[in-house]
């Protein structure tokens, strides 16, 4: 039963064919005695449908950072990457097709419930906000959850007041977390306090919500607040609050961050690596040279993705020295590093790099050295258009042309793809 029913959900999703109420009510009934793995894969069906998924279906009260930065510069060749946005409502749901949802607001199967209020946070216009409201009162905790959900989901800054009521006094840790999610979502200042007041919240879980809502206002006001969870015994606290740090990109962290490359966990360190590379401010420099010398491999190579999105000379000196790390990711991170500061300190470094053992280290160091332009790298170009690798001497003949200025050769493509994760 579950099968044909996931099948023709994506069906419906695929073809964009009319959803309509009676499919509605009927998946919906299905779903309450369904695996939760089941309904939450149909559920994200549902309600990708319109256009809105923006979040871990499984955890609606926390969607987890993920921040992943990955360079890849690709001289001659464009950039990478995509982007999509999912704030926009892609149709208008037909109000029978809202009347069938908002009938299982208060079922008691949670997964279906939520699966309703997110619809109709995201469609259901303002009567969604009386009716979210209504529920954040209730008897029950479950509901409450759904309520705060659901303003979550409609994003009226009229919530705030009540929301911000629920994430101080509710006696329900899931209702308080779900509240401090919600205030994330709205994304208004004056939630800035009462969130500051939940990091000091007895549950973790609301603790590392708070941190993240803070970090998705984006307001140098959150910086100190953020400090105390950067102490937090919670991994997971730590991390959310480093995090937000580097989402809230204002150079009065760097301190605070520069604290936490100290901690004991490695995650930390990558993810303190990470928000000091999102900041850009030169005065991190210091502690990503040390963490540049960190004996975990991933730390290394996020300090130095950092340094080369600060884009100093100041980092040029070490980042010659990780030019011979013993791992050739490193090197090749290193490489790009140093074509991005675009410093004539890393010329020397570079041309050396062009020997390197790993083509991907070579190939990179040529298109580094395009990056900066430099006379004093002729000969090691000119060298590097003999190696016995077509990347390499792609790279070398496109970094030559950028010293004579020719950039209108369109039939050179250097594709160099760098790794590095940030994965809380």
């Amino acid at each position: 039963m579950i099968a044909p029913l996931l099948a023709s959900l994506l069906f419906v999703v695929q073809s964009r064919a009319p959803l309509d109420s009676a499919t509605v009510t009927r998946v919906l009934n299905q779903l309450k005695t369904s695996d939760s793995t089941v309904c939450a894969l149909a559920g994200e069906a549902l309600t990708n449908y319109g256009g809105f998924w923006r979040h871990a279906f499984a955890d609606p009260g926390m969607p987890m950072p993920q921040p992943m930065p990955t360079p890849m510069p690709m001289p001659g060749g464009g950039g990478g990457g995509f982007h999509v946005n999912m704030h926009g409502n892609s149709r208008d749901i037909d109000p029978a097709v809202l009347r069938a949802f908002r009938a299982f607001i208060r079922d008691d199967n949670r997964c279906v419930r939520n699966i309703a209020a997110r619809v109709l946070g995201n469609h259901g216009g303002s009567e969604s906000y009386s009716l979210f409201t209504g529920m954040l009162k209730d008897a029950r905790a479950d509901f409450r959850e759904t309520g705060a959900l659901g303003l979550g989901e409609l994003e009226d800054s009229r919530a705030i007041n009540p929301l911000v009521d629920a994430l101080a006094d509710d006696n329900s840790p899931v209702v308080r977390m779900t509240a401090a999610w919600a205030l994330g979502e709205i994304e208004e200042k004056t939630a800035i306090d009462p969130l500051a007041r939940a990091l000091g919240d007895r549950a973790p879980e609301v603790r590392r919500t708070a941190a993240w809502a803070l970090g998705e206002i984006e307001d140098k006001s959150a910086v100190r607040p953020l400090s105390t969870a950067l102490n937090d015994a919670v991994l997971e606290v730590r991390l959310v609050a480093v995090w937000a740090l580097g989402e809230i990109e204002d150079a009065s962290a760097v301190p605070l961050l520069a604290t936490a490359t100290k901690d004991r966990d490695p995650r930390v360190r990558q993810q303190a690596a990470w928000a000091l590379g999102e900041i850009e401010s030169a005065q991190g420099i210091g502690a990503l040279e040390t963490l540049m010398r960190d004996p975990v491999a991933d730390v290394r190579k996020t300090a130095i993705w950092a340094l080369g999105e600060i884009e100093d000379g100041g980092a040029v000196p070490a980042l010659a020295v990780a030019l011979k790390d013993n791992d050739p990711d490193v090197r090749v991170l290193t490489a790009w590093a140093l074509g991005e500061i675009e410093d004539e300190q890393a010329v020397e470094p570079l041309v050396g790099a062009l020997k390197d053992s790993d083509e991907e280290v070579r190939a990179t160091a040529a298109w580094a050295l395009g990056e900066i332009e430099s006379p004093r790298a002729r000969d090691g170009l000119t060298a590097a258009q003999r190696d016995e690798v077509g990347s390499v001497r792609h790279a070398a003949t496109w970094a030559l042309r950028q010293l004579d200025d020719n950039d209108d050769d369109h039939d050179v493509r250097v594709r160099v793809r760098p790794r590095v994760k940030v994965k809380p």
